[in-house]
């Protein structure tokens, strides 16, 4: 009898961890889980697995950088596991706490950790900008859109690259200024450097920006609203926060990775290295719903969903910034 209930023990660990051993977290980043853009995103995937499984998580939400490797490194101290850090900053904390607990399996979004014990999930931003770069010179009535991005990195140039490809797809003599809030992570949450930087483009004749910068997209997409300007969006479908103003958001699932990861794991499936997700694999995409329909017409609606199938089939190739830093 005790050698039968150790051989289902072991069975049961092979299977996933179950039960006591089965205690997720999640770290957030800068910005807060109510960020209404990327860290929630992350937060409403976790909230559905929650739901769907009665599974509660631990979570903690990063206010200092110097916080990361020490609350990691607490969380698997305390058991948790698997364990979700979300953002590039993350990475290399990550990948210093999963080398000190390699029975316990991690998860980081946007950043590459070549641990056994880590699943590394990227995304083709690229493509989903380049959709919504598309619309954003087709709406335009002055030929100038905008891009506003949170911390100047390579991997926000990713997005601006994608969108700029896409509106000189649409419309080859179109005008694409762009601006960075900052240099450090607080670029991710300052709604009135984005508000401001918002104004000083439209000053130079933008009608239609894009924000991919945090929470600091809440205060272009005010500016956009009291300047009678369009906006777009990013990771989570922003649409509802200004109906009328938002001409749509480019949509970022870390919600469905994050729950797929939990999902793999609680069921036995984890697997290590890296999954890219693009158009192909519903990645990314762009939002059209009840609050932004009146402002997408049927011809650009229809441009839109013929160049994703193309980018899917391989007709349209999206240059990634990442791959040169440079933009074609």
């Amino acid at each position: 009898m005790k050698m039968w209930k150790t051989g289902a023990i072991l069975v049961a660990l092979a299977a996933g961890l179950v039960g006591a051993d089965f205690k997720p977290a999640v770290v957030f980043d800068m910005g807060g889980k109510f960020d209404k853009s990327f860290n929630e995103g992350v937060y409403n995937g976790v909230e559905k697995f929650k739901k769907e499984t009665g599974v509660n998580y631990r979570s903690f939400e990063i206010t200092n950088p110097t916080q990361r490797v020490q609350v990691i490194r607490k969380m698997a101290k305390r058991g948790a596991n698997p364990i979700i850090g979300i953002g590039f900053s993350q990475g290399p904390a990550v990948d210093k706490v999963s080398k000190e607990f390699p029975n316990t399996k991690f998860a980081i979004i946007d950043m590459v950790v070549k641990r056994p014990n880590v699943q590394s999930i990227l995304f083709k931003e690229q493509e989903g900008s380049f959709l919504v770069g598309m619309l954003a010179a087709m709406a335009s009535k002055t030929h100038k859109i905008g891009f506003i991005g949170g911390m100047d990195i390579p991997l926000i140039r990713k997005f601006e690259c994608g969108y700029e490809q896409g509106a000189k797809y649409a419309d080859p003599n179109v005008v694409v200024i762009q601006n960075m809030t900052g240099s450090t992570p607080s670029a991710w949450n300052d709604p009135s450097k984005g508000g401001e930087l918002a104004k000083a483009q439209f000053d130079r004749g933008v009608d239609v920006v894009f924000a991919a910068a945090g929470a600091t997209g809440i205060g272009v997409y005010q500016a956009a609203k009291d300047a009678g300007k369009l906006a777009i969006g990013v990771d989570s479908n922003q649409d509802y926060l200004q109906p009328g103003t938002m001409l749509t958001s480019m949509v970022k699932r870390v919600d469905i990775a994050a729950y797929n990861f939990l999902k793999s794991v609680k069921n036995g499936k984890f697997k290590s290295g890296v999954q890219v997700l693009g158009l192909k694999e519903n990645g990314v995409g762009w939002s059209y719903d009840k609050y932004n329909k009146n402002l997408i017409t049927p011809e650009m609606k229809k441009a839109v969903d013929q160049a994703r199938a193309d980018i899917i089939s391989g007709k349209i190739k999206v240059h990634n910034y990442m791959t040169n830093n440079s933009c074609k």
